[in-house]
């Protein structure tokens, strides 16, 4: 298969599955593993095309941005409190990523813990979804530092290949009463200096085989996935924010449920 081809194809993946609740990790890894590619070859493109999907958050909340910088001239509350919860909400996730990083690279891998994942990440989002009544807490400024922290915790179990950093956010605020619309704005949000700092290392770690272009998978490669995946966001993420302030997450807890079942049956047989 041509290696654009395979670009292209990571790419889409990447773009559908970063801000749903259904682990773009996870799909990567299958994805690597169903059409055969190098999952070594492939590692580093998969983290760095990330940031073509972050790029398109900021593009669709640019004013939101825009205005909380001002704010922050101004010295605005709103705008204070609304960076005070992105960086709370950071920080959890960043020292507990430094601290297992090696644990984690070990796990990335292997397919099969993704689909088990894939399955109980399902199961968890229904339980959730059937618990939760409460969601008071409406705008990501307005989060108690509390639930900045939950929600920041929460985050940290996405660390497990295959849970979904947007699920476990999400799902995190859910419970702590935020509504859903806020919940995945804020999952949005708290994934800008979160990816941007994986992709920096893994662009650190792997700089020399990437300029250089090593094993075939070099910087255009890596710019053709991260431009596809920042087109096929910004169509992803307007359609889910429209469909999940009026409907739940259970279609993409069954999907999950589906996927992890199916992709432990075709890797039990093949």
């Amino acid at each position: 298969m041509p290696i654009l081809l395979i670009a292209i194809i990571l790419g889409i993946v990447e773009g559908v599955t970063e801000f749903l609740p259904v682990s773009s990790t996870g799909h990567l890894i299958l994805a690597t593993e169903l059409l055969g590619f190098n999952a070594d070859q492939w590692k580093a493109f998969n983290v760095i095309i990330q940031l073509g999907a972050i790029l398109a958050i900021v593009v669709l909340y640019w004013r939101t941005f825009w205005s909380v910088i001002e704010g922050l001239f101004r010295r605005n509350p709103v705008s204070l409190r609304f960076i005070r919860n992105i960086l709370i909400g950071f920080l959890p996730s960043a020292i507990l990523g430094y601290i297992l990083i090696k644990h984690i690279e070990a796990l990335v891998g292997d397919p099969k813990f993704v689909a088990v994942a894939f399955t109980v990440g399902g199961i968890a989002i229904l339980v959730i979804e059937r618990l939760v009544k409460r969601a008071d807490v409406v705008g990501v400024a307005e989060m108690p530092v509390k639930t900045a922290v939950g929600v920041g915790i929460a985050q940290c179990l996405a660390m497990i290949p295959g849970v979904s950093r947007s699920g476990a956010t999400i799902m995190g605020a859910l419970s702590l009463g935020v509504e859903r619309r806020t919940a995945a704005e804020f999952s949005f949000f708290l994934a800008i200096p979160t990816m941007l700092g994986a992709t920096t290392l893994e662009f650190v770690k792997n700089r020399q085989e990437i300029m250089a272009g090593a094993g075939g998978v070099g910087f255009g490669t890596v710019a053709v996935g991260f431009g596809v995946s920042f087109v096929v966001a910004l169509v992803v993420v307007r359609a889910f924010v429209h469909y999940i302030s009026r409907h739940g997450f259970a279609p993409f807890a069954w999907y999950r449920i589906i996927a992890g079942a199916v992709a432990l049956v075709w890797l039990a047989t093949r």
